[in-house]
């Protein structure tokens, strides 16, 4: 059982190295939801490869925040939850971001149980002609998954790598069979060229870049807590980025080729395999790919939504806040509309996250210069407390970042435009209200004169 909630990992123990964290983040990228997205992407219209390069385009945006955050979990081994006291202030960290990420994680966890219960039951029904109830499907799954995610790190990093090649062998299978399939519209050849109904039309592909992007910045924080165990800076950039490209091309890939396989008429892979008159062998290596995808991503949600609720309610520990956001996700797998709704869904939640992050990044990397002065953080009348625990400043620019993102088409693809703008008038306002204060922005000079490991690679 893990014993590290809000407090750092002490420096003796972040011995994870590239390729553990590769493994992990690479289930979290080769997954049933980010499948079906890619899917979903080929029946809104695109052409296959416009599905594909629109879903890793994506991202490569968010990512760009998302690595950025990691650092924070690898030079101070913080929870990236606990580090945004230090941009935002301590009440704000606590009541407003730590309830958006919980909720955030429970979304996921139901929105990845859902399309990988939906697999399920194609499964069962092609296999035992019986068609169970999704939503029952979906609970008892959901109970499953979140029973390992109490347990902590330790068992990401297990489970990822006893998943790992299984998945990798199990997905290439099922793969060659789609491509050999004798159907018309199955081959490479076809699939590839794959036109769909708008193609590259910029309307539709701007929408899903977006979405994928709002997916991933909803999560930018979870970064710090994946990798707030590694060796090193080296080690986080070398796992995540090669994990993410690597996840996210495969996902696309395979989701968008069933789903053009299928002429665009099927969004779920695991929906259309069972359909090509596989035997019994190849339904349960589905369904043991399906387990294993939805454990391994899974349990990084409720894992990293538990640290979010337990910045909010301290006393109630890593094991217990994560039993609740579990608790939560379970409930939410009970309602199978969050998969028709999800593009709605990315468009709220890029609307509240692609300010917010962008904020809390310019305030990471230009006001404090990538520099956070860990014992304030658990201070509450220490420099992050700011006015009342709230950097006014901070949420002023989210604020205003997310009326604009109101404003914006989906063709400008509002996600890095309202980051990067409500980051730079953040980070212009704050200098010169700093210089006209005579500098009481609170900043530390450096890491190491603080006794603090620099995480450096």
């Amino acid at each position: 059982m893990e014993r590290y909630g809000v407090e750092p990992v002490p420096d003796e123990q972040r011995t994870v190295r590239w390729y553990d964290l590769f493994q992990i983040i690479f289930n979290v990228m080769l997954n049933p939801g980010l499948i079906l997205i890619g899917g979903l992407a080929v029946v809104s219209g695109l052409s296959f490869w416009a599905a594909v390069t629109a879903q890793v385009l994506g991202v490569l945006i968010a990512f760009s925040a998302y690595t950025v955050m990691a650092t924070v979990g690898v030079d101070y081994g913080l929870p990236g939850i606990v580090s945004t006291r230090a941009f935002l202030g301590i009440a704000a960290s606590r009541w407003l971001v730590s309830l958006l990420r919980a909720v955030s994680s429970a979304f996921w966890f139901a929105f990845q149980t859902l399309a990988g219960a939906m697999g399920i039951l194609a499964v069962l029904e092609a296999w035992l002609g019986v068609k169970p109830s999704l939503i029952g499907v979906s609970l008892v799954f959901a109970v499953l998954q979140a029973s390992v995610a109490l347990f902590g790190y330790g068992s990401l990093t297990w489970l990822s790598k006893v998943a790992f090649p299984i998945k990798l062998v199990i997905l290439g299978y099922l793969f060659w069979l789609l491509a050999n399939h004798q159907a018309p519209g199955f081959a490479p050849s076809e699939v590839f060229s794959y036109s769909g109904s708008a193609g590259w039309k910029w309307a539709v592909f701007a929408v899903w870049v977006n979405a994928v992007a709002a997916a991933w910045f909803s999560q930018v924080t979870d970064a710090a807590d994946y990798c707030r165990y590694s060796k090193s800076r080296k080690d986080m950039w070398i796992g995540t980025m090669a994990a993410a490209l690597l996840g996210t091309t495969g996902s696309a890939f395979f989701g968008a080729y069933a789903a053009a396989a299928s002429l665009g008429r099927t969004a779920n892979a695991f929906e259309v395999i069972p359909g090509l008159g596989v035997g019994s062998v190849t339904l349960i290596l589905v369904l043991v790919v399906l387990v294993l995808d939805n454990w391994t991503v899974n349990v990084l949600n409720v894992y990293t939504g538990g640290l979010a609720l337990a910045n909010l309610a301290t006393r109630l520990g890593r094991f217990w806040s994560t039993l609740v956001v579990a608790a939560a996700g379970t409930a939410l797998a009970a309602f199978p509309a969050l998969i028709d709704g999800f593009n709605d869904s990315m468009s709220a939640m890029g609307n509240v996250f692609a300010p917010l992050i962008g904020v809390l990044l310019a305030d990471y990397l230009v006001i404090k210069r990538g520099r956070i002065d860990v014992p304030a953080l658990f201070d509450p009348h220490g420099p992050y407390r700011y006015t009342g625990g709230v950097n006014v400043l901070a949420l002023a620019w989210s604020a205003l970042g997310s009326i604009a993102f109101f404003a914006l088409p989906e063709t400008v693809l509002p996600i890095p435009l309202v980051a990067l703008a409500s980051g730079v008038g953040y980070a212009l306002t704050a200098r010169v209200l700093s210089a006209r204060r005579d500098g009481t922005t609170p900043r530390v000079d450096a890491p190491g004169e603080l006794g603090l490991p620099t995480g450096s690679a």
